[in-house]
């Protein structure tokens, strides 16, 4: 699928497409929507009944950004604490996170936080890390401010957004600007383009359905 950003191409032969594959990771507490967002992004789709993640579930997705296809392999962690121990072993090495927390519950908040800071301690230097306030379809029922949000995503560097995985509000959004965000260098060989075209989500008609990379 070719994309319809503003870069101009001119009459000829087109440009190879640049490949660039980052490891991203979903950190959060239990029950926020981490796997609701993973799905709804990958595949298109919403499970009002989403099973409880065991370890961790991977998953892979691309995005076009002009001239360059920036794909992410995706692990969603679980979110209960007797996994905790294990999360370093899936966020070693990424390149970007995505720390999730529940706008109805103030307490998934404050995991957040920590989540962040175990981050900015232990991880990658360079990592991109997102902040998502999910369940923004329950805006009725919000105890976690959107403007508290932000200033403190503002304070420590993060992106910020909120997200809904049941009406798709925000969710391509998210993982475009994180895409905006990587560094267009880790490139693999551009004869992969064509097998891993992924979604342009530069396109307002594009849909996460229309992806290649739909992971497991």
């Amino acid at each position: 699928m070719s994309s319809r950003g503003s870069g101009g191409r001119s009459n000829g032969a087109l440009p190879q497409t640049k490949i660039c594959q980052f490891k991203l990771v979903l950190l959060g507490d239990m029950a926020v929507g981490k796997s609701s967002l993973v799905l709804r992004f990958v595949k298109g789709q919403f499970d009002e009944f989403q099973e409880t993640t065991i370890g961790a579930a991977f998953l892979a997705q691309s995005v076009c950004l002009d001239d360059t296809t920036v794909k992410f392999e995706i692990w969603d962690t679980a979110g209960q604490e007797r996994y905790h121990s294990l999360a370093p072993m899936y966020y070693r090495g990424a390149q970007a996170a995505i720390v999730v927390f529940d706008i109805t519950k103030p307490e998934t908040f404050e995991r957040a936080k920590a989540w962040v800071k175990e981050l900015q301690r232990q991880a990658s230097p360079n990592i991109v890390i997102a902040l998502a306030g999910n369940k923004a379809d329950l805006s009725e029922k919000r105890l976690v401010e959107y403007e508290e949000a932000q200033t403190y995503s503002e304070d420590t560097g993060l992106l910020f957004m909120e997200t809904s995985a049941k009406t798709a509000m925000n969710v391509n959004e998210l993982f475009l600007a994180i895409a905006k965000k990587m560094p267009k260098t880790d490139t693999q060989n551009p004869t992969h383009a064509a097998r891993h075209r992924g979604v342009n989500l530069q396109d307002p008609d594009a849909h996460s359905t229309r992806a290649c990379c739909g992971g497991n």
